[in-house]
């Protein structure tokens, strides 16, 4: 067996840098260290998967044969590692959301273009396959253009994070609440296939998610590209549903997330004609976003998040939380 062309750090080792480090390893073209403060964590790390571990950040980012890092820390320290890496001359990939203000976010994009080095953001609905081919048909323009998005999505929380009282989730100020951590990846998606967010008019609240204090529900009204933004979410409901409704000048598209299907119907048929692209298993969507973050690496083409579109995205979170605490329509 060819060594892996890819070494690659992987800076917190919670559940999603876990989930970072096995499915780079899945590709088949990458080598991990696992770096984390935590003894015990590192321990299960090498125990598990076989990989070196690194306590220090700073220090494993000058670590021999590096190529790239994934920054999954807490969101406050975003920036801060992932401007460190690209300067150490490594690849990028920064989980979401980018970070917790706009402070300081500059120094991200001048970073990457000063070292020449593949940066994105793990959105991971850009790897979704039904996401991807309804964005195609989008974008070429058969229906026209798009004036209205209806997004509709929430799920028992508990039941598929059964440790969000203890992790980043439960502070806002780490990340946390429903507008951070889930309804951003549904805002960065719809970016994806219209354009920027250019205004959003947010109501929220703490609702029924029991030991924590952020919101669990969200309703937001937004602009994109001349088209009426309609996003609801929860994470409490009984169904795991997300439905993603596109209405274009002479048709429909539809993407339902929970079912792994997209539809189209054109005006005047009498129902929908779906496609199925079903997706395996959730790691499936995390390697495919691995494999394309190599490709970047390597010079080759991906569509993964730019650094430019996840700035836009955390321009829309921070709109939305404004908007919510002043009761009145943002700009983002």
């Amino acid at each position: 067996m060819s060594s892996p062309s890819h070494h690659v750090l992987i800076l917190g080792c919670g559940s999603i840098g876990e989930r970072h480090l096995r499915t780079f390893l899945a590709t088949g073209r990458a080598a991990a260290i696992a770096c984390d403060t935590r003894p015990d964590i590192r321990d299960q790390m090498a125990a598990q998967y076989g990989v070196a571990t690194a306590a220090d950040w700073r220090e494993a980012l000058h670590r021999p044969g590096l190529t790239a890092a994934v920054v999954a820390t807490p969101a406050p320290l975003h920036v801060e590692q992932a401007v460190a890496a690209l300067d150490a001359g490594l690849h990028v990939l920064v989980e979401k959301p980018l970070a917790l203000t706009l402070d300081s976010i500059a120094a991200l994009p001048a970073a990457r273009d000063r070292a020449g080095r593949c940066a994105v953001v793990g959105y991971t609905l850009h790897a979704v396959p039904v996401i991807r081919a309804a964005r195609e048909f989008l974008r070429a323009g058969r229906f026209g253009a798009v004036r209205h998005v209806a997004v509709n999505t929430g799920q028992h929380f508990p039941q598929y994070r059964p440790a969000y009282r203890e992790i980043y989730y439960r502070d806002r100020a780490q990340g946390g609440g429903a507008i951070q951590d889930a309804l951003t990846h549904l805002a960065n998606a719809v970016e994806w296939i219209l354009g920027p967010t250019t205004q959003v008019q947010c109501d929220a609240d703490h609702q029924v998610l029991e030991g924590v204090e952020v919101e669990d529900t969200v309703c937001v009204l937004a602009r994109n590209a001349g088209a009426i933004v309609c996003y609801s979410l929860n994470q409490f409901q009984a169904p795991n549903e997300a439905r993603l409704d596109f209405h274009a000048e002479s048709g429909s598209v539809r993407i339902e997330l929970h079912a792994q299907r997209w539809g189209v119907q054109a005006r005047g048929e009498a129902d929908w004609t779906w496609h199925a692209a079903p997706v395996a298993e959730r790691d499936t969507l995390y390697v495919n976003q691995a494999a394309a973050f190599l490709d970047g690496c390597e010079g080759r083409q991906h569509d993964l998040c730019t650094i430019e579109e996840g700035i836009q995205t955390l321009r829309f979170n921070l709109a939305a939380l404004r908007s919510w605490s002043e009761a009145r329509a943002v700009n983002p």
